[in-house]
């Protein structure tokens, strides 16, 4: 516990001065964390198979080059220049053909890649759409996801007694996710009534951000199951006793990229 507390305020230090800053600095932020998860993302697959140097090179060019050319409109909120998927396909998925062995760099490598830079790239972009949209969105899906993550292990510790999907995550209980999605909603329904539009009406904001703790909670299990097929407990270990950086944004990912489904209803 103690080295999970000192992790976390070591984090805290190092994000709220970034957060705060905005701009280039808050950009060049987003995209060291977004190289980490895809270094994660990757050396997971390493555990089981080597990927070729050649290939991990392509992936780590290809995340700046998404975060540079995402375009904010309130209207359409991301939209992305189609070239760059052109080329992520083509740099991705043709040197399936050109190293001839399986065992050297197969049709699942490449999906496994592509899927990788793509979902990371998407994601990752988010953090920087809501922060130019409103920086106080970014609080509000932070702790839908904290607060959900954090009472679900309470009320599964105090009362959890039926198993959610004992297969992927062995500890999660219904109980849990209940309680989690409770709390969660409450406390982020609050924060966005209070701090980011008081004005905006109750119902949809209920559901959505019920909708969005329950999404966060799946995304969870998502990487979950990730983990257990590569028999990992976690992504990496740079936050001691935290795990890695995919490991503390499983929910959020999710929820990021949920919330853009909702956004003009708020």
């Amino acid at each position: 516990m103690k080295t999970r507390i000192i992790s976390a305020i070591v984090a805290l230090i190092i994000v709220i001065p970034l957060f705060l800053s905005g701009g280039l600095v808050y950009s060049l932020g987003v995209l060291v964390v977004s190289m980490l998860a895809l270094k994660e993302y990757l050396d997971m697959k390493e555990t089981k198979k080597e990927i070729p140097m050649f290939i991990k090179l392509l992936a780590y060019l290809l995340i700046p080059l998404i975060l540079l050319t995402i375009k904010v409109d309130e209207n359409t909120l991301l939209t992305i220049d189609f070239r760059i998927l052109s080329g992520l396909f083509l740099v991705l998925l043709l040197p399936m053909v050109l190293f001839h062995e399986r065992k050297l760099y197969s049709i699942n490598d490449a999906c496994y890649v592509t899927a990788g830079v793509l979902f990371i790239g998407f994601s990752m972009s988010y953090l920087i759409t809501y922060y130019n949209l409103n920086k106080w969105l970014l609080v509000y899906l932070f702790l839908i996801t904290t607060i959900t993550d954090s009472y679900a292990l309470f009320t599964g510790m105090l009362i959890g007694r039926h198993k959610l999907l004992e297969v992927v995550s062995p500890k999660k209980t219904w109980e849990g996710f209940v309680g989690g999605s409770l709390v969660g909603t409450f406390i982020a329904v609050l924060f966005y009534r209070t701090i980011i539009n008081p004005e905006v009406e109750m119902i949809p904001l209920i559901l959505i951000t019920l909708f969005l703790s329950i999404i966060g909670q799946l995304g969870d299990l998502f990487f979950s199951a990730i983990k257990r097929y590569y028999d990992k407990k976690d992504f990496s270990n740079i936050m001691p006793g935290h795990g890695g950086i995919l490991d503390r944004l499983d929910s959020i990912i999710f929820v990021m990229l949920a919330f853009s489904l909702f956004i003009s209803l708020l």
